[in-house]
């Protein structure tokens, strides 16, 4: 990557000069949340999309977990998008292992079916009512930043080529991403099953209201209702893989899924049909100077637990704050460094555990499907295991570093917790810190937490005793027992030292 001088970069003619603003590549789910935050924190954002207005994705995507939709819920959106989809209680994985989504410790406890595209269109309409601006049709072709900014070489859809300028940029476009071309960054992996067919379909005789995933030595499929008579299809032949381009027929579709599950459900319609390859991959650095990368651009792997989506969200919840501190508030870039910190071993560990169930689905030998049914046994009917399955599917149990000594809750994500004033998500919807103290006679005073406009400061009335300081994307940054002036005092402290 080379680079310039910021001036000559700006007297181009062509050039549209943001100094203090961010330049978003990729207008899918993971770059509208992240412009949409960055834009609600008053930091002028600009989103470059290749694809024309109203040309969607094919909508791989349609499942969105319990921790994503707390994100949502923290934004305003959740509740409108649980409107749009099917709520699945629990997931049926091979023949022998079910989990309860019930269980799970949130105010979502199932994972929601719904197209990616009723994400996309919530996420875009609140990018745009906070200010967002949004370049369809624009091509990135270079890339270089210097010491004060970065500048993209951009190529519009008539095909003339302008620089766009802003103090960092984020490439959020997907798993071909042309920033991360650009920056020549390696994206090691390898492909995991080719042929992979995706289908939505009717069936005469649906299967109980669980995501069903399950394999035999050849063939493997997975099902997930809608909740409006269709039924998305996910399907795989070992002996019958062929190129991505191959046209995709009903019969294909009937016959892999009839020997996977011992039945078709009387597949009779289909409204879509594709078909894709997986790949395991993630890139060794998500920062590069003055230039980000988020979701796919940053990672890709199998779609088995419907989390390549949902990762992408929660990396852009995570990012987003942190690059408006520094942006607007003053905080030290040493700031994204975190980012790297906390969300690359998150991208890591989705590789592993959906990797994990592709191959568990897809056993072929006899000690392969022993090794399944032993594990599925061992989750199934041990607590502590089955909690931990859940939340790495579902995103409830992502905990990111503490600093040695620090409180046990620190790190963790925080419950919505009830309080005076409401709970703790609608809280989060003003984009700031929380700070939460337990109720007593030194809440509120005049000289308290409540007096720094940094966080928001209320007060818990589930009975517990913790002072907590919660962070824009809903995990907990600081932790103390009772409402003493010194912990206040320290929470105020690690809130000045992010610019919150």
């Amino acid at each position: 990557m080379t680079t310039e001088n910021r001036t000559d970069a700006a007297r181009r003619p062509g050039t549209a000069d943001h100094p203090a603003g961010v330049l978003v590549v990729g207008a899918g789910p993971t770059g509208l949340l992240l412009a949409g935050d960055l834009a609600a924190a008053g930091v002028p954002v600009t989103v470059l999309e290749r694809r024309a207005p109203g040309h969607g994705n094919l909508s791989r995507a349609f499942g969105v977990h319990a921790r994503t939709l707390e994100l949502l819920d923290a934004r305003g959106l959740a509740d409108e998008l649980v409107a749009t989809g099917h709520r699945l209680r629990g997931m049926r994985l091979f023949r022998r292992l079910s989990l309860d989504l019930t269980e799970l410790p949130s105010r979502f406890p199932y994972l929601l079916i719904t197209p990616q595209y009723e994400v996309e269109r919530l996420l875009e309409r609140r990018a745009r009512a906070a200010g967002v601006r949004f370049e369809h049709g624009a091509e990135v072709l270079a890339v270089r930043q210097d010491d004060e900014g970065v500048s993209l070489d951009v190529r519009a859809a008539d095909g003339t080529v302008a620089t766009r300028r802003a103090a960092y940029a984020v490439g959020a476009d997907g798993h071909r991403s042309a920033v991360r071309t650009a920056l020549g960054l390696p994206f090691p992996g390898r492909s995991v099953i080719r042929s992979i067919v995706l289908a939505d379909v009717r069936l005469a005789e649906p299967p109980p209201g669980l995501l069903t995933v399950r394999g035999t030595g050849d063939a493997f499929a997975f099902l997930a209702p809608f909740g409006d008579g269709w039924y998305r299809v996910m399907c795989w032949d070992r002996a019958g893989e062929r190129p991505d381009g191959d046209p995709v027929g009903l019969d294909e579709v009937r016959d892999i899924t009839r020997r996977a599950l011992g039945t078709d459900h009387g597949m009779s319609e289909a409204r879509w049909l594709s078909r894709f390859h997986s790949d395991e991959r993630q890139v060794p650095v998500y920062r590069t100077g003055r230039v980000l990368l988020a979701g796919d651009a940053a990672h890709v792997h199998s779609p088995a637990g419907g989390q390549g989506m949902n990762t992408g969200l929660q990396d852009a919840a995570n990012l987003g704050w942190k690059l408006a501190a520094v942006v607007r508030a003053g905080a030290s870039d040493a700031l994204l460094d975190t980012y790297q910190a906390e969300r690359h071993p998150v991208g890591a560990m989705v590789l592993r555990s959906s990797g994990g169930i592709i191959r568990l689905a897809m056993a072929h030998n006899i000690l392969q499907r022993a090794l399944r049914d032993l594990l599925s046994l061992a989750v199934g009917h041990l607590p502590p295991l089955r909690r931990r399955a859940l939340g790495t599917v579902t995103g409830i149990g992502i905990a990111y570093p503490a600093p040695r000594g620090a409180h046990p809750l620190t790190g963790g994500r925080a419950p919505d917790l009830p309080l005076r004033e409401g709970r703790l998500y609608e809280a989060l919807r003003a984009g700031r810190f929380v700070l939460v103290t337990p109720e007593g006679p030194a809440d509120g005073s005049a000289d308290g937490p409540a007096a720094d406009p940094r966080a928001v400061h209320v007060t818990r009335t589930d009975g517990g005793r913790t002072t907590l300081l919660v962070r824009p994307d809903g995990y907990i940054a600081w932790a103390a027992e009772g409402t003493a002036a010194g912990g206040r005092a320290a929470a105020l402290a690690a809130l000045a030292g992010t610019g919150g």
